[in-house]
């Protein structure tokens, strides 16, 4: 579809796990903060999952080969005359130009009427997708089933949902929201889609060729081949309406070091039955996560030679953090058994160290190096559970400010953290955009900076009604320098417990003295 995104894209969730309320707004630098327990992982694991969703969508909507398209079947709901509308502007309406070495390329064309309006309406039927979304969310929690999210007590229902706009025929923004509702039991996906939001249509030259060619060639597969544009264009549609939820993510959880350590110990079959035993009705509970599993099963992956090849886009970036931080580097090879081995080569080594051997800093960092290495690339998401573990507070700010370096590449990066060094070199970054690269002199990386529209954080904070967390921006406080997350107060809160401690001890040697 060639209409874009006007506005940035919204999620909101109520009454679900530890949150009773959020409205998050999704930056190319997302930061979660807060104390423990009050749901920063559930949203980071929610956002994960729809990821998988989304992109897995976007992805289904390449077209096979025409024989494939014969036995292909989709729920979307046409009419024969809705048939016969397709047909007719598929063969004969559409412009198609002829370029070299292809069979044809079709330039963005308006619908007409009859069948955008075909189009809008399976938009706004999202019935089909309630249960796939709803099983993928299951297994990245590690549980049976969607509906186990529910927080009990909970005032009122369980749900989440995603708002943007859209652009319109005549310019003007149109809001489009995706929402499920969970219940016991049950997960229902609804959506409302404005009526003349999506009116043109850009696929590739291939489709349209598959498409004109079965129609001609095969008029048993007239049917086929219009649901089959119909599915095209609806999935461009949602892939469209939901960036970035249409790319694809990456989960590196907390305990990185450990679980780099101990990586050995999940072999293949178990991390697959671990992470997706969930999807079936009957299956017991799964014994990790989703999101671990594929985490661990992206290591496992490592072993492939082509999952090895190296992301040119990040590779200087990678560099950049094992020369600054890790001063040396992370790599990986194929054991004879075709599992993989983690090692780390100190600057000035001639040897390689097994990574298990490496300080408990260089293992949290590695999983990201590799990952930015081998897997992530440019508008993808690479989530990041609490980055400053086992890090001393100068690497955290360090390592902050290569992460906001890896979002000035294109890389949308979502963090969850108790650090307050870490919002701390954030409000300096976001400061540093406002200089000019002269006025930036002998600042340390002058070349690292954020715009204050791609960084949001985002206060999980345990006070609601109900027990739960509601989750608010926090805007950042130039007069403290910083976004005010509450660690200042735990500071004050500990210089008044010294200055008590200190006067309780004056006191007590004033006693001694006078009983003297």
């Amino acid at each position: 579809m060639t209409d874009e995104i006007r506005e940035p894209l919204e999620l909101s969730v109520s009454n679900l796990g530890p949150i009773e309320s959020a409205n998050i707004e999704l930056r190319p630098l997302t930061v979660f903060v807060g104390p423990s327990n009050t749901g920063k992982s559930y949203i980071a694991t929610l956002i994960y999952a729809l990821h998988n969703f989304f992109a897995d969508y976007a992805d289904r909507g390449r077209l096979p080969e025409p024989i494939a398209f014969l036995s292909y079947s989709h729920p979307y709901d046409l009419s024969q005359d809705d048939i016969d509308r397709i047909h007719e502007w598929v063969n004969s309406a559409l412009p198609i130009v002829a370029i070299e070495g292809s069979a044809g390329y079709l330039r963005p064309h308006k619908m007409p009427d009859a069948v955008a309006k075909v189009v809008n309406r399976n938009l706004n039927d999202a019935a089909h997708m309630s249960e796939p979304l709803s099983d993928e969310i299951a297994r990245c929690f590690g549980m049976e089933r969607a509906s186990n999210l529910m927080r009990y007590p909970h005032g009122g229902k369980s749900l989440f949902a995603i708002r943007g706009s859209v652009a319109g025929e005549n310019g003007r923004n149109k809001r489009f929201k995706y929402e499920m509702e969970l219940t016991d039991g049950d997960a229902r996906l609804t959506s409302c889609v404005p009526e003349t939001a999506f009116a043109r249509i850009d696929p590739d030259s291939s489709s349209i060729w598959h498409l004109q060619s079965l129609t001609e060639e095969y008029q048993e597969g007239k049917e086929v081949a219009a649901r089959r544009l119909i599915s095209i264009v609806v999935n461009e549609a949602v892939s469209g309406m939901v960036r970035p939820f249409n790319q694809p993510a990456r989960y590196l959880p907390a305990d990185r070091s450990g679980v780099m350590h101990a990586h050995q110990a999940a072999v293949r079959g178990v991390i697959a039955r671990a992470s997706r035993v969930g999807l079936r009705r009957d299956s017991p509970a799964p014994i990790l996560s989703g999101a671990l599993g594929d985490f661990l099963q992206g290591l496992v992956d490592l072993a492939e030679p082509h999952w090895r090849r190296r992301r040119d886009a990040n590779e200087s970036l990678v560099r950049r953090i094992e020369k600054t931080l890790m001063r040396g580097e992370a790599r990986v090879e194929a054991s004879p058994t075709g599992y993989p081995s983690f090692f780390f080569r100190p600057d000035g080594w001639e040897r390689d160290l097994p990574l298990m051997n490496a300080s408990s800093m260089v293992s949290e960092i590695a999983p990201v190096v590799l990952y930015l290495r081998h897997f992530v690339e440019p508008g993808d998401l690479l989530i990041i559970e609490e980055p400053e573990s086992h890090l001393h507070p100068a690497m955290q700010v360090r390592f902050i400010r290569l992460l906001a370096a890896a979002v000035q590449e294109g890389v949308r990066i979502l963090i969850t953290t108790h650090s307050e060094w870490v919002l701390e070199e954030l409000a300096n970054l976001v400061k540093m955009s406002a200089l000019t690269e002269n006025k930036r002199g002998r600042l340390e990386d002058p070349d690292i900076s954020l715009r204050p529209d791609q960084v949001g954080v985002w206060l999980f904070d345990p006070s609601g009604e109900t027990g739960g967390a509601n989750v608010r921006e926090i805007e950042l406080d130039e007069e403290i320098a910083a976004f005010p997350s509450g660690f200042t107060l735990i500071t004050e809160e500990l210089y008044n417990r010294w200055g008590d401690i200190e006067f309780r001890t004056q006191d007590s040697d004033q006693n001694v003295h006078d009983n003297g």
